[in-house]
């Protein structure tokens, strides 16, 4: 039998519809967004900074569009700007108008606060809707790609080679300058155009080490009090006639790393782990708080290469209507320490907040071992001179804390999965920490429209 095929004839005029809507289904998350967005106040949001010119696009319509690119996988305003000629969705969205590039870029880059502001508004109409599940709140760090090469970096080391080299040849070439020197130079070199090359680079390279000086003093101060913390209990420790083995706590140091690095294109990203520790990325370290529906409930960034410090800016960071019904905040081994609890569980009164964190003391090999799998006992009473570790190592093998900890992993991992594969968000548009603070804002504000249209067809369903 003959194959039969539908008739295709390119040269009969094809004719949209009269209505754009006829080609978007009605149950498409592009309705939940341009409703959720609707609920947001625009008075903070700006186009047009001179305040002049041509009309300008309503700052709800970029909005709606930044959302929904972020969330089905455009991030380059280029690439947007194309959608709203090829994409039914998008030219639904901008009502069949186009904002170029520059528009879409300017919008992205100076709403800082207003995306904020969005982002905490968005949650609050989920909260609302009673679509959050907040008692527990999962804490990690995922490190993306800062738009920078890690070969546009030099580090502390070479930068001091690489200054010395050229002070060298600054040398020789005055010397030339002056006439000392007759040999000539290749054909199109000339040694003041040279000289001055060698000086510039010279300035930025002592302005890279100048940098990464200042980085080290400012990590070591940050880290004294833990310092000074883990010093103090060691004495006390002793003055209880206790022996303590091991190394005393080293003081921090202001001395920078030889391998400590400066990039050129973005200097306030870092080179840091990615994949798992697989390989080295220039990158950023951007921190998430996730709820039980998988909300995100609270976002930061930070240019750290671990998760050392970012326990507390995290949970500060958590909404504040969601925040005050937080009970239990779980985080892995990256995030411990005394001083990171404490500053979670106690007011700077020294009150508690309500708050207990779990977290893991030490790395977890991945393995389950036999024993695992049988029933845990509880652990016997604490001693009275229990260490910080050894308080936060006791809660973590109770069966309360056995229970609350294994939510972690099902809850925060799989929203940088969704992030990074779904949305397909693995690297920063934007350069310098405070733009790509806002670009990470706007990427969860787009993740969580996602998830909140999910659950509220979930809860109609149900």
């Amino acid at each position: 039998m003959a194959a039969r095929f539908v008739n295709i004839d390119r040269d009969t005029p094809m004719l949209l519809p009269c209505d754009l809507r006829d080609w978007v289904p009605a149950d498409h998350i592009v309705h939940f967004i341009l409703d959720a967005v609707a609920q947001v106040p625009m008075e903070a949001f700006h186009v047009n900074w001179k305040g002049s010119g041509d009309a300008q696009y309503p700052p709800r319509l970029l909005l709606a569009l930044l959302i929904y690119s972020y969330a089905t996988g455009r991030s380059s305003s280029r690439a947007i700007e194309a959608a709203t000629y090829s994409d039914v969705i998008v030219r639904y969205v901008c009502a069949n108008t186009h904002p170029d590039h520059d528009t879409i870029c300017a919008f992205r880059t100076r709403n800082r606060d207003a995306f904020k502001a969005a982002f905490v508004q968005v949650l609050e109409y989920g909260h609302a809707l009673k679509l959050t599940a907040v008692g527990v709140v999962s804490v990690d760090g995922t490190k993306i790609a800062a738009n920078a090469s890690k070969h546009a970096a030099v580090s502390y080391q070479r930068a001091g080679e690489m200054i010395e080299q050229l002070e060298m040849e600054v040398e020789q070439l005055v010397r030339k300058a002056e006439g000392e020197d007759t040999k000539p130079l290749a054909e199109g070199l000339r040694v003041p155009e040279e000289i001055e090359r060698r000086q510039a680079r010279l300035a930025a390279l002592k302005a890279a080490r100048a940098v990464i000086e200042q980085r080290a003093r400012e990590r070591a101060a940050a880290e004294r009090s833990e310092y000074e913390a883990k010093l103090e209990a060691r004495r006390a420790r002793q003055a209880g006639g206790e022996t303590v083995r091991g190394r005393p706590p080293q003081p921090p140091t202001e001395t920078p790393g030889p391998k400590e690095q400066y990039n050129f294109t973005d200097p306030e990203s870092r080179i840091m782990k990615a994949g798992n520790g697989e390989h080295f990325e220039q990158a950023y370290n951007a921190q998430a708080a996730v709820d039980g529906n998988l909300l995100i409930v609270g976002q930061a960034l930070s240019e750290a290469p671990n998760d050392k410090e970012q326990l507390p800016r995290t949970v500060e960071a958590i909404v504040p209507a969601v925040r005050k019904e937080v009970e239990a905040v779980l985080a892995d081994s990256g995030f411990y320490s005394e001083a990171a609890v404490a500053a979670v569980e106690q007011t700077v009164e020294g009150e508690p907040t309500g708050i207990r964190v779990y977290a893991a003391v030490d790395k977890s090999d991945h393995h389950r071992r036999v024993a695992d799998l049988e029933v845990q006992p509880e652990p016997g009473p604490l001693a009275a001179a229990a260490s910080a570790k050894e308080r936060m190592a006791h809660r973590l093998r109770t069966a309360s804390g056995r229970a609350l900890y294994k939510l972690r992993k099902q809850t925060v991992e799989p929203v940088f999965g969704i992030i990074k594969e779904v949305m397909g968000f693995r690297r920063f548009r934007l350069r310098g920490r405070a733009k790509v603070a806002l670009e990470w804002t706007l990427v969860c504000l787009s993740y969580n429209l996602k998830r909140l249209f999910v659950l509220k067809n979930l809860a109609v369903a149900g």
